[in-house]
């Protein structure tokens, strides 16, 4: 599917980084981006977003390419895609629909699934319920008396009674993630999520860590099943390690809240390798973004490593770094090559003695001297 990639400069943020993701989003999800076109504006047009001047551009580029699609990179309302549509006469989608694609095309898991169509419905729900508004407000008219405003009604209904079955369906995973993760609260096991910006090889590094065979790429959200496996670290016992789905700018709240049931493994960690790729010039504000996530899901209380991936493409060595209170602050290494693994165990297992002796110290007295005389 040929495709124009469209992106406003408002003046915020890195804009040339967020377009080259847009087109990687774009690849991600099987379309070949033929040309991107940009503009300029203080702020959106209400009718067209781009106004009428830049429409007219972008609908004669559709026409002299043939293209299929044209996708923003912003946000568009139901009115201002439907005006899109109609004056450049191709399909026009939005940077959250783009996602919400992708993460259809991706999920394989029955919960990941059950959470990417409750997202898509949510979406949906906005737009069909907003797009008969016009309905609404007839009362009559020739060929407008009754079926239209049925029509919403029962558009409305179908669509909650299906975004309610889901939420039901989401919520009994759910109870049964809680169940495993208090059966792991019970034996006590040190639990540690890969949490990061899409792409940044968090995959890999659980592949490296847990000799698992999780599906790692070189593209967009290839992980969005959260996966769990157990590794002995000597001294420090028995530790889950979970791989969970990316985050990216401007994260859809749709999937944000859809995957809520998922991302509670990152909620309920005992510690969080913060996967970053060492090697993107845009690093330092891919990790705010997920910080951003992280704190959204009321996650960034828990403790953080900075996990510097990719350093064989960055030219950097492997190291363990530590904050004033000595406390291993980043880690560099590389997952793809091994450079620096033996590092990240040893952090890994210094965080989990930590986590052992605090829990020891919060028993009551007699079941943590019992447990002290187990553990020697």
């Amino acid at each position: 599917m040929r495709a124009a990639l469209v992106g406003v400069d408002f003046g915020e943020g890195d804009f040339t980084a967020s377009l080259e993701e847009l087109s990687l989003l774009a690849k991600s999800a099987g379309a070949e981006p033929v040309i991107t076109i940009i503009g300029k504006r203080g702020s959106p047009d209400a009718a067209l977003f781009v106004g009428s001047g830049k429409a007219d551009e972008i609908a004669q580029v559709a026409e002299d390419k043939q293209l299929d699609l044209a996708i923003f990179n912003h946000a568009l309302s139901p009115a201002q895609q439907r005006n899109l549509e109609r004056h450049l006469k191709v399909r026009v989608i939005d940077r959250t629909s783009l996602i919400l694609d992708i993460f259809a095309q991706r999920a394989q898991s029955h919960e990941g699934k059950v959470q990417v169509e409750l997202a898509q419905l949510q979406h949906l729900a906005t737009r069909l319920i907003r797009g008969w508004t016009h309905l609404e407000r007839q009362k009559g008219g020739i060929g407008l008396r009754g079926p239209g405003e049925t029509q919403l009604e029962t558009d409305r209904r179908l669509l909650g009674d299906r975004v309610k079955a889901l939420r039901a369906r989401l919520d009994r995973l759910q109870r049964q993630r809680e169940t495993q993760r208090r059966a792991r609260s019970r034996n006590q096991t040190f639990s540690v999520s890969l949490v990061g910006y899409t792409n940044a090889g968090k995959s890999t590094l659980f592949n490296a860590l847990t000799k698992a065979r999780a599906y790692a790429a070189d593209q967009l959200f290839a992980t969005l099943d959260t996966t769990s496996r157990r590794i002995y670290l000597g001294e420090a016992g028995n530790v889950v390690i979970s791989d969970t789905v990316g985050f990216i700018r401007e994260l859809p709240h749709q999937l944000v809240a859809a995957f809520r049931a998922t991302l509670e493994e990152t909620i309920h960690a005992d510690l969080l390798l913060h996967v970053v790729d060492a090697a993107s010039p845009v690093r330092m504000e891919q990790i705010d973004q997920v910080n951003m996530v992280l704190k959204e899901i009321g996650a960034d209380h828990i403790p953080q490593v900075l996990v510097w991936n990719k350093i064989d493409m960055a030219g950097l060595e492997p190291a363990l770094e530590h904050d004033e209170y000595d406390k291993i602050r980043r880690v560099f290494i590389s997952a793809q090559t091994g450079d620096g693994m033996d590092l990240l165990r040893q952090a890994i297992a210094e965080f989990a003695k930590m986590n052992a002796v605090e829990r020891l110290d919060c028993l009551p007295v007699r079941e943590s001297h019992d447990a002290r005389i187990n553990n020697n």
